[in-house]
């Protein structure tokens, strides 16, 4: 399969004032949030993308927007919007301060048993459990790598820019991780994962990158080219990821 980078996006005010943004309409990137995302969008350039898919969301466009901008202008890149990316549906929980939300009974199941998680319904913000977000965020990828892997071949690189998380959810899928642990996972604003699907299982390359290396993933690009991916991992352990610049 194609090899998919999550990409969380920077930092916006919600963040910073820890308030719990969801689908809140006209919430882009502070300073610091669009520093981080021209940062992840250099980081990228030394690896030609198939496509780049992102949540509706302006704060997700904003980062896809600076990826986009990074790679070079003889490197077209596809651009799509993908609404099942988008940030888990929140409901009443909608633009309120966590300090507050972490006085909700609600809370503490969110925090130990979020499959059981259904947010409160409300007139503004649409509500979904926590079991059908993650449903949505595992199929979008599972379907954008394979539409990836067709038109452009095996070891195609997208990147898919979404949310914190939607991005656990993602990730806790391909470790075979329980939904009821997927708050161990930690996704930072403008952060890095990698995931790369095969037909035996998928395997998490990185998580939750943050640093400033430019990602090269030329060498496993060539190498899933030329000999494919059957899904068995290296006993012991292999030679090290080289190919995972």
């Amino acid at each position: 399969m194609a090899i998919c980078i999550l990409l969380r996006h920077g930092r916006t005010q919600a963040n910073a004032d820890g308030i719990l943004a969801g689908w809140t309409p006209g919430l882009g990137l502070d300073e610091t949030g669009a520093g981080q995302a021209r940062g992840a969008g250099s980081r990228l350039a030394a690896t030609p993308l198939a496509a780049v898919v992102a949540s509706p969301l302006q704060r997700c466009q904003e980062t896809a927007a600076a990826v986009l901008a990074a790679q070079p202008a003889d490197r077209p890149v596809q651009r799509h919007t993908e609404d099942r990316l988008g940030e888990a549906r929140y409901g009443a929980w909608t633009g309120r301060p966590l300090t507050e939300l972490a006085e909700e009974p609600l809370w503490r199941k969110v925090q130990d048993q979020p499959s059981t998680v259904t947010f409160p319904a409300d007139e503004a913000f649409a509500h979904e459990s926590m079991a059908q977000m993650a449903a949505r965020a595992v199929e979008a990828v599972t379907e954008w790598d394979a539409r990836v892997e067709a038109d452009h071949g095996p070891g195609a690189v997208w990147v898919a820019v979404s949310h914190g998380d939607v991005i656990k959810a993602i990730l806790a899928d391909a470790l075979a991780t329980a939904l009821d642990d997927f708050q161990r996972i930690v996704v930072d604003p403008a952060s890095l994962s990698l995931v790369h699907r095969t037909p035996g299982r998928p395997f998490v390359l990185r998580t939750n990158d943050t640093g400033s290396d430019p990602v090269d993933l030329s060498g496993l690009v060539a190498r899933l080219a030329t000999d494919g991916a059957t899904g068995d991992a290296e006993v012991g352990g292999g030679a090290g990821s080289k190919d995972v610049g």
